[in-house]
């Protein structure tokens, strides 16, 4: 599932719990789907992290030089 339609799911989960209309069982069931998406969203991010990086400059022999972009930001 694209990370998107998981954002959006857990958006539903969240209104559906906040109605307070599910039963108990209900409840625990979109909960433990709502952690779950929320892991995997998680996961996502961390590893589009990892790949985020910033052109810094081109050395002189023509490489890019990168660096992480947390580098920048911190």
């Amino acid at each position: 599932m694209e990370f998107e339609k998981k954002i959006k799911e857990l958006e539903n989960i969240v209104e559906k719990m906040g109605s307070g209309e599910l039963s108990l069982q209900d409840s625990l069931k979109f909960f433990e789907k709502g952690i779950r998406l929320s892991r995997e969203c998680s996961k996502q991010l961390n590893k589009s992290e990892e790949k985020v990086k910033q052109l810094v400059d081109i050395s002189s022999e023509g490489k890019v030089i990168t660096k992480d972009f947390e580098e920048e930001n911190t």
